[in-house]
């Protein structure tokens, strides 16, 4: 049943070659899998002509015939091999471009983050990206090809029994049921192998992770200080025994088993070659007896190549694996359509009511919501208001739920309570791209794009083409123009050490480009900023040149502002403090402190810790 459920796979992957190219491809296979037998035949009339002209003496013009038929074989199966190799590299790389688009496309019409954070996914992903690491992992297009090539090896296979039959009918199932019988063997084996191997690879990537530690500068300089090396050994070597012991064990196991298929393929040839040249059980005498051995030791060992192990049987196995983890992923993922059916309805007028004129009025009603693996919810019926137009600040401490607040406010998380509305209207009727439109973001965790400086600010709009009075105005707001003004290349300086002409900024240079890249979607639409952490890499007087020019150029747009810097906040127009996974206080910063609750108690905390240094 697995063997007809990969070779249904690897048939389906095919469609995305094309009707014209893959009948042309299988074709060639077929005629190419039929000259082993042609060559059998020639070969034992070559042999018998040459066996009758030599004892009585005749010319040895008479093999020419037969010469030339093999010959011509010879030369037919060089150019069907010159020939496929061009189609057959066309036909995997349609099949690989259209499986790795289906991957992206199952990986991002996700409008959630969510199911790309479940371990499982995640395993499927890597199984299912078609980007070889070793050789239990072979893409599509490459199994597709196989495929065919080894469903032209049966087509071989019969044309070898038609000649078996002529000249010793008795002979095909004599070698046909072993051969089978191998070949089912031989696919269990590969397929064990690959499992045992794969399921070694969470410790394979593990050892891999400790391998780039090993070598990376950054992590070098804790190696050296504290003298990890013998250490970071012992885990490297610790992961690698873990996966590669069972394949040891497995390959320990598998060396008495090859003996017996030897045995199993290799006494009924012999045995049927024997006879059929002693003359017994039917075989033609005299010269014909030759042509008859000649022609069954040929056959003989062609049928039992076909249906044993084979490069195109390992690539095949180990594709189908990768289309099957592309089956599991599908049914594990939302379909855009999947998820616009379990999107709240919507009403008519939705739409008109969420206007472009202004900022939305975003609320949190209720919003609750809890990790997986968490025993307790990050937030709890949490209600929280995003006033049009205003600088609001959200402070708590370390694991408070603030980040997880802005994923929420993305719609990158869905509530497990509650809803998120603009304007009265739930985000989630609005639609994912018509939301985020109208949103910038700058997450703690920013990507550090490899990317010449420009397109790293741009792609704050990566949809519109890009406005260079508009990059230059977003450079201004974020006091990027100082870094610029150092870069070789101004704004084509690639951002990478590791470019040509490129260089790698600090984490307060890095983080100056993403506020820029914030600021260029503002003044290109976007009307609610928000800033998670964004000075942290900051020093105190960059910082509040950042604070100052958010406050005085931020134009209609609202920004919700997450800091734990109580200093950079007290500017805000509100302050709401997060606890418990509920707003605790809310008010601007000199109501807040007049209050003498937490909020007031941190304040004073690190008022006090800046004004003796951090030693209080």
């Amino acid at each position: 049943m697995a063997i007809l459920t990969d070779a249904r796979l690897l048939a389906g992957a095919l469609r995305a070659a094309r009707v014209p190219l893959t009948v042309a491809l299988a074709l060639l296979l077929v005629l190419g899998a039929l000259l082993p037998p042609a060559g059998a035949v020639a070969m034992a009339q070559l042999v018998g002509r040459i066996q009758t002209a030599v004892p009585t003496g005749a010319p040895l013009s008479a093999t020419a015939l037969p010469l030339l038929v093999f010959v011509l074989v010879l030369l037919l199966g060089h150019v069907v091999d010159t020939v496929v190799a061009p189609l057959a590299f066309l036909t995997t790389a349609r099949v690989d471009g259209a499986h790795r688009a289906r991957v992206a496309g199952l990986t991002t019409a996700c409008s959630t983050i969510a199911p790309l954070e479940d371990p499982q996914v995640r395993a499927l992903i890597r199984a299912a990206r078609a980007d070889p690491e070793n050789w239990t992992e072979q893409t599509p297009g490459a199994g597709a090809v196989a495929g065919l090539r080894l469903a032209g090896n049966l087509i071989g296979v019969a044309g070898g029994c038609l000649v078996l039959a002529r000249y010793a009918g008795w002979l095909v199932p004599a070698l046909l049921l072993p051969a089978l019988l191998n070949g089912a063997l031989r696919q269990r084996d590969a397929a064990r192998g690959i499992a045992v191997w794969r399921a070694g690879t969470v410790d394979g990537a593990r050892g891999q992770r400790w391998k780039d530690v090993a070598t990376s500068p950054a992590e070098g300089k804790d190696i050296r200080i504290y003298g990890l090396g013998a250490w970071l050994t012992g885990r490297i070597q610790r992961h690698a025994l873990a996966m590669e012991g069972p394949v040891w064990a497995l390959l320990a196991r598998r060396i008495p088993r090859e003996a017996g298929q030897l045995l199993l393929v290799g006494v009924p040839l012999v045995v049927g070659y024997a006879v059929v040249a002693a003359g017994g059980a039917g075989a033609p005498a005299g010269s014909d007896r030759v042509v008859a051995a000649t022609a069954v030791l040929v056959s003989g060992v062609a049928i039992f190549q076909a249906l044993g192990w084979t490069e195109e049987l390992r690539v095949a196995v180990a594709a189908a694996g990768c289309l099957r983890a592309t089956v599991d992923l599908a049914a594990r993922l939302p379909t855009s359509e999947q998820a616009a059916a379990l999107r709240p309805a919507a009403d008519a007028n939705d739409a008109g009511r969420v206007r472009r004129a202004r900022p939305p009025l975003v609320r949190f009603e209720g919003v609750s919501f809890a990790y997986p693996s968490a025993r307790r919810p990050v937030l709890d019926r949490l209600d929280l208001e995003i006033r049009p137009g205003e600088l609001l600040a959200v402070v708590g401490l370390n694991g408070a739920g603030k980040s997880t607040l802005i994923k929420l406010l993305a719609g990158l998380y869905e509530p497990d309570e509650g809803r998120v509305t603009a304007d009265g209207v739930n985000i989630a009727v609005l639609g994912a791209a018509a939301w985020r439109s109208r949103l910038a973001i700058v997450f703690q965790d920013f990507v550090r794009y490899h990317l010449p400086a420009r397109d790293n600010v741009v792609l704050g709009r990566g949809d519109h083409p890009p406005e260079e009075a508009t990059l230059a105005a977003a450079a201004a707001d974020a006091g990027l123009e100082p870094v610029l003004a150092r870069l070789p290349a101004g704004w084509d300086t690639p951002l990478a050490r590791t470019a040509t002409g490129g260089v790698d900024l600090s984490g307060g240079q890095w983080q100056q480009v993403v506020l820029a890249r914030a600021h260029y979607a503002v003044r290109m639409g976007a009307d609610l900023l928000v800033l998670d952490e964004p000075t942290a890499h900051l020093d105190v007087r960059t910082e509040f040149e950042v604070f100052r020019r958010l406050a005085g150029n931020r134009g209609r747009a609202s920004v919700v502002l997450i800091s734990h810097r109580l200093s950079t906040v007290r500017h805000a127009d509100r302050i709401v403090l997060l606890d418990g996974g509920r707003i605790t206080e809310n008010g601007d910063h000199d109501e807040l402190i007049a209050r003498r609750g937490r909020y007031a108690e941190l304040f004073a905390i690190q008022a006090r810790r800046f004004a003796t240094g951090g030693r209080g």
